[in-house]
């Protein structure tokens, strides 16, 4: 078996709130190794040197990347073996009851309690404004998502749904054709990309590069696009077929793309923020404005979409640059735990975890 690698986010900062996808994302697994400490306590590194250790040997990795620190990780999934290692915050509240083995691994334990206390006024208050500031954000979320519903309501009263119920049924026929596969689906739930401290990341290009057939969505807010993909896996799903359901990190009740891995394609939402063009021969573009929108809308709606897109952008604006504010709150806190960390208990811990798992 050759190595497979995918990375994802398995939880956000929406307009709904932190939003966790983890129930879907841990489902099949059986053994989840449970990292806890505070902020700087090593969680992450010690998650990324696991990964880095196997990254070369033949194994199914799942990087969960963290949408607070981009470049850090919340969590690796080993899905040949069924085990995972993740942060606690990601399991907090979620139903992994299911799981035949959970293990705590507490970093805590090379924490200097003394050094702790000498900072504990200040551990307080920046744990109280990082939370502050993130709810700020999420609010700001909402009010964003609101501007973009405003927009997308232009779009809808111009919309042929006769058409795009045809487009789908078009897609659906292409995708799947007459027969089903006769087996359980595996269905698997998480998110396209994430609102981060730097702005809109994605994993788009990465998760697709081994798909042999991709569909590039193009359209406008309101266009049917997510309804699309949503009657695409449902329609997997009754068929048979495994499908990978990636919700949008903006709003988790949208979805902005389907992964087919037996059948070789992948179709997604392809505008801002995660928008991309055609690159390979076998890439093709689903224009739903052309298709489904009455024509010159745009032009019609000119002022009012104006009005909307900038009321939308520029909450997003202010709410990525209040979760960057509190990224440096992050910062400070976890630079407090780190001059009380003994990191070498960290090393020894996560070398036995790998001792072990090599050795199961």
């Amino acid at each position: 078996m050759s190595s497979i690698h995918h990375h994802y986010y398995a939880s956000g900062h929406t307009a709904e709130g932190y939003y966790r996808l983890t129930d879907s994302v841990l489902k099949e697994i059986s053994n989840c190794y449970v990292l806890t400490g505070g902020p700087g306590t090593g969680k992450s590194t010690f998650i990324q040197s696991v990964a880095e250790e196997l990254k070369n040997s033949d194994h199914h990795l799942e990087y969960l990347h963290a949408p607070s620190e981009p470049g850090s990780l919340d969590g690796l999934i080993i899905r040949n073996h069924n085990v995972a290692l993740v942060d606690e915050q990601l399991i907090k509240d979620t139903d992994i009851e299911h799981m035949k083995e959970k293990h705590f691994i507490h970093l805590s334990e090379g924490l200097d309690p003394e050094r702790l206390s000498e900072n504990k006024k200040t551990i307080i208050a920046l744990t109280k404004q990082i939370q502050q500031l993130t709810e700020q954000a999420y609010q700001t979320f909402h009010a964003s998502l609101r501007a973009h519903d405003d927009l997308e309501d232009i779009y809808i009263s111009s919309m042929n749904f006769n058409e795009a119920n045809l487009l789908t049924n078009e897609l659906i026929e292409l995708f799947y054709g007459k027969e089903d596969v006769f087996k359980a689906p595996k269905i698997e739930h998480r998110f396209l990309g994430a609102a981060t401290p730097e702005g809109a990341k994605d994993f788009i290009q990465q998760l697709t590069q081994n798909v042999q057939k991709r569909y590039f969505i193009k359209g406008r807010a309101g266009s049917g696009k997510s309804t699309m993909l949503k009657k695409i896996a449902t329609a997997g799903e009754q068929k048979g077929y495994d499908v990978e359901i990636y919700h949008c990190g903006f709003d988790p009740n949208s979805l902005d793309m389907i992964i087919l891995r037996e059948l070789g394609i992948a179709i997604f939402d392809s505008t801002a923020p995660h928008e991309y063009f055609p690159d390979r021969e076998t890439d093709e573009i689903i224009d739903v404005y052309k298709r489904c929108i009455t024509e010159g809308t745009d032009e019609t709606f000119t002022d009012e979409i104006a009005e909307a897109t900038k009321r939308y952008k520029d909450k997003m604006t202010e709410a990525i640059s209040t979760l960057k504010d509190a990224k440096h709150a992050r910062d400070e806190l976890k630079a407090i735990y780190s001059k009380a960390m003994d990191y070498s208990l960290v090393n020894q811990t996560k070398d036995k975890w790998l001792s072990d798992f090599l050795q199961s």
